[in-house]
């Protein structure tokens, strides 16, 4: 199954669709309120800090959920086993991506991600509601492993042989800067790789050559063994999301810097990318 999800073809899916409106600003506020004043018709607003993402700890900032969690909010949210889903949200993409890592996590194959997410409904002029479906109706079981996954010791050995790529932004992982986590700079032989340059100006993926092109020169291709990171998994998976529309698997360290910055004992590595 394709990963992502055209407007148009969102516009013409079966009756039964799962939609989530899965709108997440880092630092903001849940987008519940946003939904409320319109969303895709019959879609449910799932929340990424407290029903896609455990207590914040030594795990990260946005930790696994436990699974009997996972599976009472995605069956509140109407997902069901044999239901296609279609996740989206009004920024840029990553919390749409981390509802769909988690879900291909849980078990569950049938998930997609709006391409260009609200803007690209309004653009195409289609209709938004402020009818919140009731809660329920779902019948999937998370059933974790259906994901790759790094721990913090698995993700430095990647880096030493094979591919680690840093998804922050450029200023995060050189160090210059730390807004959120208590270390700057990045794991040390992580490759930084922004998951903003995976999206054009108009919020949608880079065609899939583009996309293996821009991984390629960065030594990710579909031979490589790949592990991707970020603050705390969240535009991290937005990055496993592109790597996978250009055909490349890969591993999420779903700690990512905020659980390894957290720990003293881990080495940090500052400045450019290698090379």
């Amino acid at each position: 199954m394709e990963h992502i999800i055209s407007v148009a073809e969102l516009a013409d899916v079966p009756d039964g669709t799962a939609i989530l409106d899965v709108r997440y600003r880092m630092g903001g506020p849940p987008g519940a309120e946003e939904y409320a004043k319109g969303h895709i018709p019959g879609a449910r607003y799932v929340d990424l800090d407290a029903e896609l993402a455990g207590p914040p700890g030594a795990g990260g900032r946005h930790p696994l959920p436990r699974p009997e969690d996972l599976t009472a909010a995605l069956r509140r949210a109407g997902v069901g086993r044999d239901r296609d889903v279609v996740v989206y949200d009004d920024w840029n993409g990553w919390g749409p991506a981390r509802a769909w890592w988690l879900l291909r996590w849980a078990g569950h194959r049938r998930v997609r991600v709006l391409d260009g997410g609200l803007a690209a409904w309004k653009a195409a002029g289609l209709p938004l509601s402020t009818e919140e479906p009731a809660p329920g109706g779902g019948d999937f079981t998370a059933a974790p492993g259906g994901m790759p996954e790094l721990d913090a010791d698995q993700a430095a050995g990647l880096a030493r042989r094979g591919v680690l790529l840093d998804a922050r932004a450029g200023e995060r992982y050189r160090g210059e800067t730390e807004p959120i986590d208590r270390t700057p700079g990045h794991i040390p032989g992580a490759v930084n790789a922004p998951t903003t340059a995976n999206v054009g100006p108009d919020g949608r993926f880079l065609p899939a050559g583009d996309l293996a092109a821009r991984f390629a020169a960065l030594g990710a291709h579909p031979a490589a063994e790949v592990g991707v990171y970020c603050g705390s998994g969240v535009s991290g998976a937005h990055e496993i999301l592109a790597l996978a529309v250009a055909g490349i698997p890969a591993a999420l360290y779903v700690g990512s810097w905020s659980a390894w910055s957290a720990d003293p004992t881990r080495p940090v590595a500052t400045g450019p990318n290698p090379g």
